[in-house]
């Protein structure tokens, strides 16, 4: 949705393509910045707030973009995107590594990868499906919803290894 969709929404406003590659360079710029200190944070404060504050995070930068129609209101969401995005990216990986014992944690995180391109895979069509019924505001606020419940099921259900746990039984 974002490399697809998020050009195609810009531009039908009348953003150039200057404006459109800002708005797209802002994301994973402060994405792969901050996900330097959010990964080791994550050892720090536990993956769960991370995953689940990020998620949110997301979900605000989207469904602001979705609702707005200026240039500054969009970057805010940009920033916003790549803000929550450092906040889970890197804690997602880690929480697959932190429930998976050495012997096969290659193997989880393998199942794991394949899943997370797999829903790339699928969030791309479902997003053009709905943008081509109801319009790009729609796909974007609905990604907004997903995402959003996402990060409440986390916040809910995860459950964060014990201290200590993981590694006396080498698994961190």
């Amino acid at each position: 949705m974002s490399w697809g969709i998020f050009p195609l929404f810009f531009a039908a406003f009348g953003l150039g393509v200057e404006r459109i590659g800002i708005l797209k360079a802002v994301y994973p710029a402060i994405w792969g910045i901050l996900q330097v200190a959010t990964g080791p944070l994550s050892d720090r404060w536990g993956r769960k707030g991370l995953i689940a504050a990020g998620m949110w995070v997301q979900a605000a930068g989207l469904l602001l973009t979705a609702l707005t129609r200026h240039f500054e209101y969009w970057l805010i969401g940009s920033v916003l995107l790549g803000i929550g995005t450092a906040m889970v990216y890197p804690c997602l990986i880690a929480a697959v590594s932190d429930a998976s014992h050495p012997t096969w944690r290659a193997r989880s995180l393998s199942v794991y990868r394949f899943w997370r391109d797999l829903g790339y895979a699928i969030g791309a069509l479902s997003a053009g499906i709905i943008t081509d019924i109801f319009g790009m505001a729609w796909a974007i606020s609905v990604i907004a919803i997903l995402t959003f419940a996402s990060g409440a099921v986390v916040a809910v259900l995860m459950r964060e290894p014990r201290r200590g746990v993981n590694q006396a039984l080498g698994m961190c």
